[in-house]
């Protein structure tokens, strides 16, 4: 099938610059200015002046509840680079973390903007400060304090606030189903390790060993220690753009072919209808729609590892293998390295490089492609790629490419 681009309003938008704060554990520095320098970092990556951009997208905006999981938003950001808005959006309620980013190509192909400086930042590692990690979610570790809303009231009298629970069941039902195992499952993350050895700005970069992840802690069966994202302080940002505006900018475009943001199973962590799949299903079946691109074109995947099995489902979905192969697919871990079929996570994801929250993906992607990854560059010249992040029931994914 041949596509209109009149009609898929994405390939409108190109992501022009992208651009990170430093990254570290904990840095103890002001979470605004982390913010601002991705930001400044970005504009100047795309030849751009502050002055240029008109539109800002942020997932989650500002809050502080959880401690840490927001560095700044709309408000804050505007007001500090002094920018006249054409659009805006922030907010929770997203197709996961890239659904900012979703927003910014849609709002750019309408006409409300030109340059959309996209962002997101944490400091985690900071807020959580010397202590063992809290839960993320809301309620974390103050059942004896908080009056709990919405789900929370189901999960808090049962002291399972954190995602990790949740995730673990979905892994544990996969292992079920389809024979999965941890030495599959250890894949994702020893890929992870061995990839952030090549980051300078990883948080975790020393060797780790299948016997190292196996004797691990568990957290949440069957996900142990080295199964669980890192928490850490930083941000990201990267523009998108109006494609024929971004044509004449510094460095060549990176078109978005397609977008993925659907939710057709409930919008629920522990009732979706197939608990060996999350909305990472939905999304990914909707974006293959909108392209006549393949999986099998795709030659660079960024895809959420919050937690581990997360990323399996991301796999499956995105058709790099079939339903319940993932383990098989994984086993070995050649399939997925920087040198293999589909290289995954080429940074060490947010196992090893630190939870970035999705955006670290995206701006993976970007510098794989324009071949600025430096010593963890991936060896083909990669043209396609995919960046996703969400977990559960959030779940956003775009499909990137330098040709056009």
């Amino acid at each position: 099938m041949t596509f209109d681009a009149n009609t898929i309003l994405e390939r409108r938008a190109a992501i022009s610059g992208a651009g990170q704060s430093d990254i570290g554990r904990r840095l103890y520095r002001d979470p605004l200015d982390l913010t601002l320098d991705a930001c400044m970092a970005a504009i100047a990556d795309a030849g751009l002046e502050p002055s240029d951009i008109d539109g800002i997208a942020t997932y989650p905006g500002a809050m502080d509840t959880p401690p840490g999981f927001s560095g700044g938003g709309v408000v804050e950001v505007q007001d500090a680079l002094r920018l006249e808005l054409g659009w805006y959006s922030g907010g929770l309620e997203l197709p996961g973390q890239l659904g900012s980013v979703i927003n910014a190509c849609l709002a750019v192909a309408s006409g409300l903007a030109t340059h959309v400086l996209c962002f997101r930042s944490v400091y985690e590692g900071s807020a959580q400060g010397e202590g063992g990690r809290s839960a993320v979610m809301p309620g974390g570790g103050r059942a004896g304090s908080f009056r709990a809303s919405g789900f929370m009231e189901w999960v808090l009298p049962y002291a399972v606030p954190s995602a990790a629970t949740w995730i673990a069941m979905m892994a544990q039902r996969h292992f079920h189903e389809f024979g999965t195992t941890r030495e599959q499952l250890a894949a994702i993350a020893l890929n992870a390790r061995k990839n952030a050895a090549l980051n300078p700005k990883a948080i975790y970069r020393d060797p780790m060993t299948l016997g190292d992840y196996l004797s691990a802690r568990m957290i949440s069966s069957p996900l142990c220690l080295f199964d669980c994202d890192v928490p850490c302080d930083g941000a990201t940002a990267v523009i998108v753009s109006r494609a024929d505006a971004a044509a004449d900018l510094r460095k060549p475009p990176i078109h978005v072919e397609a977008v993925g943001a659907a939710l057709r199973g409930r919008p629920s962590w522990d009732q979706f209808d197939d608990l060996t799949t999350m909305a990472c299903r939905d999304a990914a079946a909707q974006m293959w729609t909108r392209t006549d691109l393949r999986p099998s074109d795709v030659q660079l995947a960024e895809m959420y590892d919050g937690f581990s099995f997360i990323t399996v489902a991301w796999l499956e979905a995105m058709g790099f293998c079939g339903k319940g192969e993932a383990g098989p697919f994984l086993e070995g871990g050649a399939r997925i390295a920087r040198d293999g079929e589909i290289p995954l996570n080429t940074n060490g994801g947010q196992l090893s490089a630190g939870r970035l929250h999705g955006y670290g993906f995206l701006h993976e992607a970007c510098v794989q492609l324009w071949g600025e990854a430096g010593e963890r560059q991936v060896p083909h010249d990669p043209e396609v790629g995919v960046a996703a992040a969400g977990g559960g029931p959030l779940a956003g994914c775009l499909l990137l490419t330098r040709r056009r």
